[in-house]
């Protein structure tokens, strides 16, 4: 029997890349609106004053006032296991990982830990409006099993994948090239394509990986054409000095990714921030995407991501939002936009809030090859939406009296707003988060 329900209140979504088009031109937005879902799938929207005369009988939307309905958001780099060590203090990236990152991964060699960390972390996402997250594992099997598990139970569509390193890093992350390969395939025979859950080929990056576990990667990427890759690119200067260090042959960093066949499109590459006019041109005729992680690019003190320069109009590339916690510093695409609009601004750019959340919702998925199925609010995507309450603490509900507009109200939420602007959360039409309830309240879908 099929399951019908709908949900009223304001709507954004986005039609085209604003961009590469007229930014107002790209929004649409209906004051007001029905949206009615049927078995997970958006069946109808539309004002309601139209959709109330044709709903089916029985169905009484559920009403949010001063709120707006938009997409789920997307993050699309980050790392759970870190979230055990998020806001640890003080170091640069290659500081940073040996300091804090690896210590707290070797504990996910226990099942029960990661199973542990997977449901904090899947419940942080879906507080903060997030529905898809490209998710780093760890080098241990049992790390993506856990994750890909607490997953299945919320339907949440996610991109997850083990970690890949034989070479820098402590000998309780290390596998070898062989091992990677035989765990990877293992992992990509189990969960790829199982119910909404998508596995991503992961060498964690460049430093980590010899050059046979980066052509395993490939070999890997090559035998499933419709798995996702992920890794990190040009977050930090000595970083990548190291890796042309490393790999003296290779013209730039992301040379030493494209000899290994892992440039392409459903690759996506943290960061980007010291990208050169070479790099963005192989990432636009590859369809390879950019991570742009504001938060945890300005805690590592790693440097300014160019997003004007990596749209550009001539030869524009796929660009995502990402938290990349626990470097970044939060769960909330909210606070991602608010940090990447004061990036853009040390960059003597500027970024409006259709941009912004066109972003983190249309354009991740556009980053992720998935934009006909989430992303965006239409007849036949997937129902993954979140509520946005315009007052949602005392300071907002006074300011969002004064918005003389959707734009400016959206541009409000995203510099003052994070996880308690999200009022519920739904995952293929089923709510899964609501705020109710001291700690809010999460719900497997039956």
């Amino acid at each position: 029997m099929s399951k019908v329900k709908a949900l009223r209140a304001d709507l954004v979504t986005f039609s085209a890349d604003p961009f590469l088009k007229e930014p107002a031109e790209c929004l649409q937005f209906i004051p007001d609106a029905i949206v009615v879902i049927k078995d997970g799938v958006i069946a109808d929207l539309g004002p309601s004053s139209e959709l109330l005369k044709r709903l089916p009988d029985g169905i009484v939307p559920e009403h949010y006032s001063d709120a707006i309905i938009s997409a789920g958001f997307i993050d699309t780099h980050v790392h759970y296991p870190q979230t055990e060590m998020i806001g640890a203090y003080g170091e640069q990236l290659l500081e940073w990982l040996n300091t804090y990152t690896f210590v707290a991964e070797q504990n996910f060699a226990s099942v029960e830990h990661a199973e542990r960390i997977a449901k904090v972390f899947l419940r942080e996402l879906l507080r903060a409006g997030t529905t898809t997250a490209v998710v780093y594992c760890t080098v241990h099997p049992q790390s993506v099993d856990a994750f890909f598990g607490e997953s299945s139970r919320f339907n949440t569509r996610m991109i997850a994948g083990k970690v890949l390193m034989d070479r820098n890093a402590p000998e309780a992350l290390l596998d070898t090239a062989q091992r990677g390969y035989d765990e990877s395939a293992a992992l990509i025979q189990r969960w790829h394509n199982q119910g909404r859950q998508h596995y991503c080929i992961t060498p964690r990056f460049a430093p980590t990986s010899t050059e046979a576990q980066l052509e395993v990667c490939g070999a890997l990427a090559g035998e499933h054409p419709d798995a996702f890759i992920q890794t990190h690119l040009c977050e930090n200067k000595d970083e990548i000095k190291w890796v042309l260090e490393l790999f003296p042959e290779r013209k730039s960093y992301l040379d030493v990714y494209a000899h290994a066949g892992l440039v392409r499109d459903r690759s996506v590459f943290g960061h980007g921030i010291h990208l050169t006019e070479a790099d963005f041109c192989t990432c636009h005729q590859t369809g390879a995407a950019l991570a742009h992680c504001p938060t945890s690019n300005f805690f590592l003190g790693s440097g300014l991501f160019r997003l004007f320069d990596a749209k550009n109009p001539k030869r524009p590339v796929r660009v995502g939002l990402g938290t990349d916690l626990g470097a970044g510093t939060s769960f909330s695409q909210l606070q991602s936009l608010n940090e990447a609009y004061k990036v853009a601004q040390m960059n003597q750019t500027k970024l409006n809030a259709i941009q912004a959340y066109y972003l983190a919702t249309r354009g991740s998925a556009e980053a992720l090859c998935l934009e006909d199925r989430i992303g965006t609010v239409a007849k036949g995507y997937e129902a993954d939406l979140v509520i946005l309450d315009k007052k949602a603490t005392p300071l907002l509900a006074v300011r969002s009296e004064f918005c003389k507009d959707i734009v400016e109200q959206l541009f409000v939420l995203m510099i003052l707003g994070d996880d308690r602007v999200i009022k519920a959360t739904y995952v293929a039409g089923e709510k899964v988060y609501s705020r109710e309830g001291a700690a809010g309240t999460f719900t497997y879908p039956e």
